[in-house]
């Protein structure tokens, strides 16, 4: 039991460390514990992560399995190789050229996590053991109100940093690195010139808010109601799935699509650049690619290119007709390649040796590899700064429903695997808010508070930072505060809408989506709260899987990178590798939760319109 909720640990085998292997590593098989971001440690701005005090680390994660030493203080900046201690390494500066020596075996792949919030790499063992991590937190500007931009030039040198610093922590040589898997965040995107390389503004964030009048009148045009008309019609004569897609089109700020079109609209140099050819689009990962390459690889993956809005998954191609209406040059789209894939190598002047770069891929889709979700039915359920639910939906592909999404989950060789995918937005968010208003010093509090209360009081929190998809005019609130309402209601309040949220996609998940739900996993840093996953266990009548290690886009991307490379062999050698720390299994009835969702449900009816 952890702090009250229903946790029931796998059975395993006591472990103990190799010699010269950092306690925090955890089992020396399977994902360790690694002493990195979101897995004990706080991401420093400088760079590698380091281990957070004792006394702010969750009380509730006491119980251990049988063997594992307890995880202590020390720094982030470990070194670890089986019979080895740290001092017997030797370690190369990153990026110095190397000459002479002969070149070592290559035995490692690394995983980098381009996120929203954070920069994350780890360098994995064929055990699949993190060997050395390190993270720097992503620097976001607001020139306007409701614009987030990131810098191009920060990103590459935060990006270029925390590889280094991960391999160092590692005590490797980068000749010892077989392969680079690169996730990153969806739907963040620039433009730049071909020939100069030079961008034409920031990146723009999927959280930008810019194009909400360009959306807003999109969605209330009569050029979109004839869309829908013509499409419904089509679908209806044809009962062909790719035309239920258009008919229910509606756009949101938080596409590609919409902000591309404000690009050329707003921005002269893009537009003239792409009248002549000369301007490139591209997600975080074509822009890395193209900065690793010095500009010789151009090019995404189908996984990114599925969430931009402006890509056909059924025809897996990017789509003329929204281009077209849209306003958008089919000239700036760059060529769609296999998820894991040799794009070719990093220059040898960033690293010191060029390094494969066998897999790109978008964060949700990289984190469902990472737990996986292989088959049909499977669920991965990412709770971070949004919430994502992705269903392995197979050879099949399922038109857009309200609410849901059809995506590319990623393509290797002849096989490709789509997804259904629901998502919400102020996950983390909201709780870095209450966080910055001192509801609690550290969020690693907020399970012990939750619990130390029968119930909310009727406290409801709506959350409502960023805009909805569905009503553009909802804010964020609590409502039924009294007297007696304290901190510790509160925070609860947030913790439940959180659930809530979840009760509702799944439940649009089970009546839309024509697969079985099988296994449902958890990741992504709310994860680590078990009030969370109790409470959704229990509304939702399923059990949920929590891996020993949170930061599953770092492995996915690692997994796809390393079979690419050869480093591992196939899926099912990649599914002995997974480790469950905790199995939360339903200990309610849902109906006991009825009251008190209802009364939210009704919060957030009066949320609406605002």
């Amino acid at each position: 039991m952890a702090g009250g909720g229903a946790v029931r640990r796998p059975a395993g085998l006591p472990w103990q460390p190799a010699a010269g292997l950092c306690p925090r590593a955890g089992p020396g098989v399977g994902v360790g514990q690694a002493a990195a971001c979101g897995a004990g440690a706080t991401c420093q701005p400088g760079g590698i992560a380091a281990a957070r005090p004792a006394s702010l680390r969750r009380a509730s994660r006491t119980h251990r399995p049988a063997g594992r030493p307890p995880r202590g203080g020390a720094a982030v900046l470990w070194r670890a190789a089986a019979g080895r201690p740290h001092s017997m390494l030797p370690a190369m500066p990153c990026g110095q050229q190397e000459s002479g020596a002969a070149a070592a075996p290559a035995r490692y792949v690394v995983g980098v996590d381009v996120g929203s919030t954070v920069v994350k790499c780890h360098v994995y063992d064929r055990a699949a053991t993190v060997r050395g991590s390190s993270c720097r937190k992503v620097e976001s500007l607001y020139p306007h109100p409701g614009w987030v931009e990131l810098d191009p030039e920060v990103l590459w040198r935060q990006f270029v940093g925390v590889i280094k610093e991960a391999v160092q922590a590692a005590g490797l040589h980068m000749r010892q690195i077989a392969g680079l898997g690169i996730s990153v965040q969806r739907g963040t995107f620039i433009t730049w010139h071909k020939r100069t390389g030079k961008p034409f503004h920031n990146f723009i964030s999927w959280q930008d808010l810019r194009s909400a009048e360009l959306v807003n009148s999109w969605n209330k045009s009569l050029l979109l109601k004839v869309v829908h008309v013509i499409f419904t019609v089509l679908h209806f004569l044809t009962g062909n799935d790719r035309y239920l897609v258009p008919s229910f089109l509606t756009f949101s700020t938080q596409q590609t699509s919409m902000k591309l079109s404000w690009v050329f609209k707003n921005i002269r140099e893009a537009k003239e650049a792409a009248r002549k050819n000369n301007c490139c689009f591209g997600t975080v990962d074509t822009w890395l690619l193209h900065r690793l390459t010095k500009g010789s690889v151009y090019a995404t993956d189908y996984s990114n290119a599925s969430a931009t809005g402006v890509f056909e998954p059924f025809m897996k191609s990017w789509n003329p007709t929204l281009s077209n209406l849209l306003s958008i040059p089919m000239s700036v789209y760059p060529p769609v390649k296999d998820t894991s894939f040799n794009f070719g190598s990093a220059d040898s002047e960033i690293f010191g040796v060029p390094i494969p770069i066998m897999a790109v891929v978008a964060d949700q889709q990289s984190a469902m590899f990472g737990e996986c979700c292989f088959h049909p039915g499977d669920v991965k359920l990412t709770m971070g700064t949004g919430c994502f639910w992705n269903v392995n939906t197979g050879e099949h592909l399922f038109a857009s429903q309200r609410g849901l999404y059809p995506l590319i989950g990623w393509k290797i060789g002849e096989e490709v695997v789509y997804l259904t995918e629901g998502g919400m937005s102020d996950i983390g968010t909201a709780i870095k808010w209450a966080q910055d208003i001192n509801l609690f010093t550290n969020v690693d509090e907020t399970e012990k508070m939750a619990r130390s209360i029968v119930d909310s009081q009727g406290v409801c929190f709506v959350p409502g930072f960023q805009v909805s998809v569905n009503d553009p005019c909802l804010c964020a609130s609590f409502m039924g505060l009294k007297p007696s309402t304290t901190r510790n209601h509160l925070v609860r309040a947030i913790l439940e809408s959180i659930a809530f949220r979840n009760k509702l996609l799944y439940d649009i998940i089970v009546k839309k989506v024509r697969v079985p739900l099988q296994t449902i996993r958890a990741d992504g840093g709310v994860s680590n709260n078990s009030f969370v996953l109790q409470m959704t266990s229990d509304l939702i009548n399923m059990k949920i899987e929590k891996p020993a290690h949170a930061d599953m886009s770092s492995l996915g991307a690692a997994f796809l990178a390393g079979l690419a490379s050869g480093f591992w062999t196939d899926k099912e050698q990649l599914k002995k590798l997974r480790q469950i720390e905790a199995v939360f299994e339903p200990q309610k009835d849902s109906e006991e939760y009825k009251p008190a969702m209802d009364t939210w449900l009704q919060a957030m009816k009066r949320s609406l319109h605002w």
